[in-house]
């Protein structure tokens, strides 16, 4: 039994080691200003740490007006795929209504289609709606999607089917029970899909990039391909803005986990 637990603990050291290598090396990347960074084998310490790099990234991009169009474009797309795939999970989950199964059916068969494929119509359909080079043309794309409502589909299942029929006995409305019965109870799920669309939103690269083409209102995922610069760039200065990237995501997710962690473990049950 020992044997089989250490046996199991190596098996997720290695995997840890293998996620959080490529993020270690980039921190390193960008607070060395000395030495090869493509060595091998690898340096794991940065040699005369300086946080100079950050101080470049900072001067040769915008990166405050970047962040802010990213944090409003991924608060945007949270609140609106919140709302959206909720509306549609609840009378998939708990109305009987003709062709349910067969519309719940079609959702799932989106799953099959990689994102990319959607790509042509999304630009058609954004460009006769006149949203290119707007916050709307990047967000309505990425409001709804079969993941969330399958995931709040379940969540929504979850919940007794006593409370909806004492709160019906009691003359509320769908919309009531909805808003005031549903969603609430649903919290850690409605956290878990909030959590990962927020990180989908901000780590979003082609498709803002393709919808875009003024860069003051690009995201920080798009805006920060400005340090490569015209002539020549610094593979350090890539690897701090990067860095300065990543950071709001990964601290949102340590500060959030809790609701995530309780809301997979509801979906997985």
């Amino acid at each position: 039994m020992k044997t089989r637990t250490v046996l199991h603990y190596a098996v997720l050291c290695a995997i840890a080691l293998v996620c959080v290598f490529p993020f270690w090396w980039t921190v390193v990347t960008a607070l060395s200003t000395e030495g090869n960074i493509f060595a091998f084998p690898p340096t794991f310490w940065p040699k005369s740490p300086s946080l100079e790099n950050f101080e470049e990234a900072f001067r040769v991009i915008p990166f405050l007006a970047f962040f802010k169009n990213s944090v409003l474009i991924a608060a945007f797309t949270v609140f609106w795929k919140l709302a959206l795939c909720s509306m549609a999970a609840y009378p998939l989950a708990r109305m009987h209504f003709k062709g349910r199964r067969l519309v719940f059916g079609l959702i799932l068969a989106t799953l099959v289609l990689p994102s990319e494929v959607n790509f042509l119509v999304n630009f058609i359909t954004v460009t006769k709606l006149s949203l290119v080079d707007t916050y709307a043309g990047v967000i309505l794309p990425n409001v709804v999607t079969a993941v969330a409502i399958l995931l709040l589909k379940q969540a929504f299942e979850e919940v007794p089917q006593d409370l909806i029929d004492a709160a019906r006995v009691d003359g509320a409305s769908e919309w009531i029970i909805f808003t005031r019965i549903m969603l609430p109870l649903i919290a850690p799920w409605l956290a878990t899909v909030g959590i990962l669309t927020a990180v989908e939103a901000w780590n979003e690269y082609i498709w803002p990039s393709i919808v875009m083409s003024k860069p003051d209102e690009f995201p920080l995922s798009v805006g920060v391909l400005y340090l490569r610069g015209t002539f020549g760039s610094s593979t350090r200065v890539i690897a701090a803005g990067t860095v300065l990237t990543i950071l709001p995501t990964l601290a949102a997710f340590l500060f959030t986990q809790r609701y995530f962690m309780r809301g997979m473990d509801g979906a997985v049950k």
